[in-house]
């Protein structure tokens, strides 16, 4: 199970940053990262961390603004969102293999 934390509103500029506990295994998975979904558009790939080499991806939009993090002895990664933009706007998911949080919303405006 994966449950998400830390959304909300900011205006632009602003930072959040969200969190993913894992509860339950997680072996064989490659990695664990977020994703993001606004109405009307596919969910996309925003960051993630192999758990093979700890190699990370980040989508060129959200490069230099974003970082990814994890605390393994609390089995929890972070996601540290800075200088966002209204269109950062979306329901974040954390996802594992085939396990994907509740999602949880973030909003950037003015």
């Amino acid at each position: 199970q994966l449950v998400e934390s830390g959304g909300g509103s900011v205006q632009p500029g602003g930072s959040l940053k969200l969190s993913c506990t894992i509860s339950g295994f997680t072996s064989g998975f490659l990695g664990i990262g977020w994703f993001r979904q606004v109405p009307g558009k596919e969910r996309e790939r925003v960051s993630c961390v192999s758990f093979y080499d700890d190699s990370t991806y980040y989508e060129d939009s959200v490069k230099g603004r974003f970082t990814i993090s994890g605390d393994s002895a609390r089995r929890t990664i972070y996601l540290q969102m800075d200088s966002l933009k209204p269109d950062d706007s979306a329901v974040y998911y954390c996802n594992a293999g085939s396990m994907w949080g509740q999602g949880i919303q973030v909003t950037v405006s003015s």
